[in-house]
Order: structure tokens, then C-alpha cells, then sequence
């Protein structure tokens, strides 16, 4: 019983303080976040990730690893590095239709994601 209450008291400590920068909305494959406290420039970004991403995933994936530091997918590490590299992996894919822009665009947003959930 003590294990299994400090386990979940260290989850809560790992996990709260990644979600207080940002604010998340909706559930499971509706999850997406609220873009009206960004920057003007991040919202710009935004609108840019929300149509281009979601043609192959929804965006809890991406949530989900702003908030963890977690790729869902591999388990690997997500922070600054790991956005550039999924970034370039995305503009890669045939059906992305991502230009150059567009993926530093979004790669800069998921940077200051990063950031937001470090608060």
C-alpha cells in the first residue's frame, strides 16, 4: 500500500508541473490546446500545426509528449533536439506536403511548448 501511494504522489509531482504552462483541451483523439495565451507569432504557428499535423496523427500526440518529455511512440527523450529531428522527419513524409517554413514553424511552437510546460 505505501509503494503504490508513493508511486502515484511521485507521478503527481512529476506530471503536474509539466501541464501548468500550458493549457490542454478536449480528450483522446480531441485533444489539442488552447492557443489564446501564445504569442501572436506561436498562434501563427499554431494554425499551421493544426492543419498540417493532423493529417497523419491527432495532436495529443504531440501534447502528450510537450507534457511528459516523452514521444509516445518510441519512448525516447522529447525536448528541443527531438522536435527538430521529428520535424524533419514529418517534412519527409510524402503526404505531409510540409515546406521548409512550415516545419521551422512548427518546430519553433513545439520550442516554446517545451518551454511553456518547463513552468
Amino acid at each position: 500500500m505505501q509503494r503504490t501511494l508513493l508511486i502515484i504522489i511521485s507521478i503527481c509531482l512529476l506530471v503536474a508541473p509539466c501541464q501548468a504552462g500550458l493549457k490542454v483541451i478536449g480528450k483522446g483523439d480531441k485533444t489539442s490546446l488552447d492557443p489564446t495565451g501564445f504569442p501572436p507569432a506561436m498562434q501563427t504557428n499554431f494554425a499551421i500545426m493544426r492543419v498540417k499535423c493532423i493529417k497523419c496523427h491527432s495532436l495529443e500526440r504531440t501534447v502528450v509528449a510537450i507534457q511528459t518529455g516523452i514521444a509516445p511512440i518510441s519512448s525516447q527523450p522529447f525536448d528541443r533536439n527531438a522536435a527538430r529531428a521529428y520535424g524533419v522527419k514529418m517534412m519527409r513524409k510524402p503526404d505531409s506536403n510540409m515546406s521548409k517554413p512550415e516545419v521551422k514553424a512548427v518546430v519553433e511552437l513545439m520550442n516554446y511548448l517545451i518551454d511553456e510546460a518547463a513552468q
